[in-house]
């Protein structure tokens, strides 16, 4: 006797989250994610349906292949996965599954999805994001992006290989083809309101305010010893 699975009909299609890679294509012209696993071989847009990665023309979620896209069942499984130290430049995605898919104990496999909201970390410096740049590696066709705050944005110099130096998070979600939501900071406070391309930034806690009051003195401190120099025919005091 065969056992079937049990099937599903829910009343709203399931919620997922994942981790992926932002990424655009070569001319600049295309925006999307790229998976952290094997499906990073095969880009993917906002709304898009799953390839086989291994070349068969089946319908995914094939029941004898791993094709298809996957997700986990809830913020914090993707937000633990994200400690892993090949994952911490990733964004975190929130999906809707779409067509047919597969239930495990931890996730789905599933055919087809809409990206809804990409949460992106801190710049390298700690700053917050504004936008994305080259994060020096990529798949043909497609360079991995990595956030960047606008300062470490500006010091990045455009070359005959990457004719853009960034790209700020409306311009992504103009490329991609939106609607998407970019959360710069964490998980959103209840109420926000939708932004395309835009940053939502969370409210701070007292140390992070504290961390940021500093930077900002140690900031005006180094422009005053310049302006000072300057003043004084090159001699600080």
């Amino acid at each position: 006797m065969r056992l079937r699975l049990p099937e599903e009909r829910p009343a709203s299609p399931p919620v997922g989250f994942k981790l992926a890679h932002p990424v655009i294509s070569h001319d600049g012209k295309r925006a999307g994610f790229a998976g952290v696993s094997l499906g990073g071989a095969l880009p993917y847009g906002f709304v898009d349906e799953a390839r086989c990665v291994y070349g068969r023309r089946h319908r995914c979620p094939a029941l004898r292949c791993d094709c298809g896209f996957y997700c986990l069942h809830t913020f914090d499984q993707a937000l633990a996965l994200a400690c892993a130290s090949e994952y911490r430049r990733a964004v975190l995605l929130e999906v809707t599954v779409l067509g047919a898919y597969i239930r495990f104990e931890r996730g789905m496999r599933y055919e087809r999805q809409r990206v809804r909201v990409a949460r992106v970390g801190a710049c390298a410096c700690g700053r917050m994001p504004s936008g994305f740049a080259d994060a020096g590696w990529g798949r043909t066709g497609w360079r991995v992006l990595t956030a960047v705050c606008a300062e470490c944005a500006d010091r990045r110099g455009r070359t005959a290989f990457a004719p853009w130096a960034a790209v700020n998070f409306a311009e992504f979600v103009r490329c991609g083809g939106g609607p998407l939501r970019i959360v710069a900071g964490g998980e959103p406070e209840a109420g926000e309101a939708d932004a395309k391309g835009e940053a939502v930034t969370e409210v701070r806690s007292v140390p992070e305010l504290a961390a940021e009051a500093s930077l900002m003195q140690a900031r005006l401190d180094w422009l005053q010893r310049q302006l000072a120099r300057f003043a004084g025919g090159g001699k600080v005091s």
